[in-house]
């Protein structure tokens, strides 16, 4: 697995977070929110993981201790204005949960355009070539806050293949076709469509897609849409995979506000380099060699059918 695999807005960390803020912040942790000029589109994030805790968007008729549980540096944080900004750092010692070489992080959260929010995250490796995978691990349910599942948001994702996986979800090297499986959304599809419902959680989609296009351009990845609101987001990136995720190992976790949020009830887009690629040398490489710039950067253009735009 790649350094860091994972710089989550991890469900369970999002929860805890939200319900201690005191708690957090005598342990060094802080919350920061970013809005637009309007004051419709906002976002508030914590240097705990250097993650989201929570969005409102307009309406219109690895290890352990990976770095989403680390505390980072506020390196700066612009709160309001034409696009608002804040940016994490993070300093990866050598030999922190195994990987070689020191690394240094910084992650940027920024809205724009105006209802665009942009994440970046760039990584320097100083001394020693080293595995960088850095993925944002954010639920998103377009329904709101504790609606159910998402089961008719229609999800588009623009990739002809993925990369299968074996019993212990590990990639197998192939990389495959998705026409004529349950893995197509090449057109939109309702995200239960072809979904088999398991009770008892740890079923359902999980899968790396490889993204149509140019690997290391911005592109679009993916879209999805909740029918009844008309929330909609796109999601570009410039990273060779996503990985989708459709929550179907949460059971019955406490959220915010006393909802409970259960199987199906998010779904993730994490755009990524391919997993273990690090084993598999036909897959796009991950390794970052000294004094090189590991360059991730993804963008979420929300809208509502009312002001859906075409970039």
């Amino acid at each position: 697995m790649a350094r860091a695999a994972l710089l989550p807005v991890a469900l369970l960390l999002c929860l805890a977070l939200a319900g201690s803020a005191d708690a957090r912040r005598k342990a060094g942790g802080g919350f920061y929110e970013l809005k637009n000029r309007k004051g419709d589109f906002s976002i508030k994030v914590t240097n705990q993981g250097a993650a989201i805790v929570s969005a409102i968007v307009p309406d219109g008729k690895g290890g352990p201790r990976n770095f989403g549980k680390v505390i980072w540096t506020v390196k700066e944080h612009v709160y309001d204005g034409d696009s608002p900004y804040i940016t994490f750092y993070y300093h990866s010692f050598d030999g922190e949960q195994g990987f070689p070489g020191d690394l240094d992080v910084y992650v940027t959260y920024q809205l724009s355009h105006p209802y665009d929010l942009s994440i970046r995250m760039n990584a320097t490796a100083r001394n020693k070539a080293t595995p960088v995978n850095l993925a944002n691990h954010v639920y998103w349910n377009l329904a709101g806050h504790g609606s159910g599942n998402v089961l008719k948001h229609k999800l588009q994702v623009l990739a002809s293949k993925y990369t299968p996986v074996d019993g212990s979800m590990i990639p197998t090297g192939q990389v495959v076709p998705v026409a004529g499986t349950n893995y197509d959304f090449r057109k939109p599809t309702a995200v239960g469509m072809h979904l088999e419902i398991f009770r008892g959680g740890g079923s359902g989609y999980d899968i790396n897609y490889a993204v149509n296009g140019q690997q290391n351009a911005m592109r679009k990845v993916a879209r999805v849409q909740e029918p009844k609101s008309g929330r909609a987001f796109e999601l570009w990136a410039n990273q060779p995979g996503v990985q989708f995720y459709a929550a179907g190992g949460l059971v019955s976790e406490k959220g915010k506000d006393g909802k409970v949020y259960r199987q199906y009830g998010a779904l993730c887009l994490e755009t990524q380099a391919y997993p273990d690629a690090v084993n598999h040398p036909q897959f796009p490489s991950s390794i970052v060699r000294p004094g090189h710039v590991y360059k991730h950067h993804m963008v979420f253009r929300f809208s509502s059918q009312a002001s859906y735009y075409d970039a």
